[in-house]
């Protein structure tokens, strides 16, 4: 590999003028300035075609035009196999006609992949983009995606393809990727059958079977939101079971012919393949005949006597057993049934996975509990801060919403569990953690997603908030604009149940709690850093 690695950029389009030259300009204003261009024309009918050839003429050494034999529209996959075909770099990197890269992707990209040599595949947080219009309504929309796994870490294979399989996760979008060439090549490149939908998902799929993937929390890309893209067109027009079902099929297949017909991934492709079964296909046209011949009542009567003619499956009567109830198994978040709360468990596992953040100065809220057990010897010292002056532990009382007493760029380290929802104004107490904070510093922070009512200190402060992900993205990038945020969920709706029961880990097995299902966030977890 050469001292400064090339990238090899491949961007295919068909009929893309509206969006290509903003998508190519992206790549001009990298930072990174080790690149190559492939653009591949997909037998485009409107001026995109002369745009990219204009690039070609004027930029000979970094650009190239590629279209197939007689400008023939192949459809996705054959179109990045062209770009595959010809690219000398040492990395590919993707970009859809219609996305835009920030001007540092390639930059902080090749840096991440150039310190991990085992690692084939990486990629980050995409912005899903629909400020794009300039409507201030439409800049309302704009989020960062929670990628719902841990980041700023290597996932050795196949582990990443379950979560994606499973859809716990989000797939990596392909203008936010980068490979090593090499293993694109070694697993024969895209899919030419797949055209459109989940072309990049096959190719995913076949590099995360063998090699480690880094995933990330940065943002490198903008993801364009706009009618006319593929996923929104196969979306409004009902495409997307089909071509689902495709990709299922595919990946069970290409599993039978690699060997790999057993283990998890194997167990997940048939799982998801099963709604789309023969048994499930045939109960279709009854059901639609139902629904123009007969009355709504009739349907009905019939529905609760034929399995598989309700448009959702027939209802079980659930056995609640010792959940029915009107009073929880323990009003003491399950403290007193040993083990641990659900979300303490949570909590505890994001302050070991950070545990190297907690060191030097370290400040923490109502005792030093935490500090004592993550931080050890490399705490230098330990502050602990109270609203009231009652806490004999406290070392500095203040509100964290007024708190001009506190120098600013004092504390290394701030551990802030399960405290921002007793604060009426957040964002103010987020300014004042960002205040404090040296640069380079970081808050380690957790707040509730689905939770009960923490009486006690409703009582006495007042509980004022619950947060998702995304809530809790806004308020810390907000506050922290310069700085690395990274913000993570917890929790399904097996643990949220047990939680609002008040069980605790001795009743659920770690793979119950570790399983995420981005729709029950029980616990949301942020590590923000101080822009140094």
């Amino acid at each position: 590999m050469s001292a400064t690695p090339l990238v090899s950029v491949v961007v295919i389009f068909l009929d893309a003028e509206r969006f290509l030259d903003e998508a190519i300009r992206s790549i001009f204003a990298q930072t990174y300035s080790h690149w190559e261009l492939l653009l591949i024309d997909d037998g485009s009918a409107d001026g995109g075609s002369a745009l990219a050839r204009g690039y070609a003429e004027r930029e000979p050494h970094r650009v190239r035009y590629l279209e197939h034999p007689g400008h023939r529209n192949r459809g996705m996959s054959a179109s990045r196999n062209l770009g595959l075909q010809h690219a000398r770099g040492d990395y590919l990197a993707l970009l859809d006609a219609d996305d835009v890269w920030l001007p540092d992707k390639l930059e902080r990209q090749v840096a991440i992949l150039e310190a991990h040599p085992d690692v084939a595949l990486l990629f980050g947080a995409p912005l899903y983009w629909f400020g794009w219009t300039g409507r201030p309504e439409d800049r309302e929309r704009d989020y960062v995606i929670d990628l719902k796994i841990a980041t700023e870490r290597a996932h050795d294979p196949p582990s990443l393809l379950l979560p994606f399989l499973q859809g716990t996760a989000p797939p990596p979008c392909p203008s936010d990727v980068l490979v090593r060439r090499a293993a694109a090549v070694s697993v024969g490149g895209f899919e030419d059958r797949f055209r459109g939908m989940y072309e990049d998902q096959a190719f995913f799929s076949k590099l995360l079977l063998r090699f480690a993937a880094f995933a990330s929390g940065q943002t490198w890309d903008r993801y364009r939101q706009h009618p006319d893209s593929c996923y929104a067109v196969a979306k409004a027009t009902g495409g997307r079971p089909a071509a689902r079902q495709f990709y299922l099929s595919w990946l069970r297949d290409y599993l039978r012919v690699q060997g790999l017909a057993h283990g998890p991934v194997w167990r997940a492709v048939l799982a998801q393949l099963r709604p789309f079964g023969l048994a499930a296909r045939a109960v279709d046209p009854v059901r639609r005949l139902a629904r123009a011949i007969l009355s709504p009542r009739v349907r009905s009567w019939l529905g609760a006597r034929v399995p598989g003619l309700r448009a959702a499956p027939t209802a079980r009567r659930v056995r609640f057993g010792t959940l029915r109830r009107l009073t929880p198994v323990s009003g003491k978040f399950g403290w007193d049934r040993g083990g641990l709360p659900v979300d303490r468990y949570y909590i505890e596992r994001f302050l070991g996975q950070y545990a190297g953040d907690v060191a030097g100065r370290v400040l923490e809220v109502r005792d030093d509990a935490y500090t004592r057990r993550f931080g050890g010897p490399a705490v230098t010292r330990t502050d602990i801060l109270h609203p009231t002056p009652d806490n004999p532990k406290a070392t500095i009382v203040a509100d964290l919403t007024a708190a001009d007493h506190i120098p600013g760029d004092t504390f290394d380290c701030i551990v802030l569990t399960q405290v921002l929802p007793f604060i009426p104004d957040v964002p103010a107490a987020v300014r004042t953690l960002h205040r404090i904070l040296r640069p380079g510093g970081v808050v380690l922070a957790t707040v509730p997603g689905i939770s009960q009512i923490v009486r006690y200190d409703m009582d006495r402060w007042g509980d004022y908030w619950r947060f998702t992900s995304l809530s809790a993205r806004r308020i810390f990038e907000s506050e922290f604009p310069l700085g690395d945020v990274r913000v993570e969920a917890h929790g399904n709706v097996l643990a949220a149940t047990a939680f609002l029961q008040g069980l605790s880990t001795r009743d659920l097995e770690p793979h119950e709690l570790d399983h995420r299902d981005p729709d029950y966030e029980v616990l949301i977890t942020v590590r923000a850093v101080k822009h140094a």
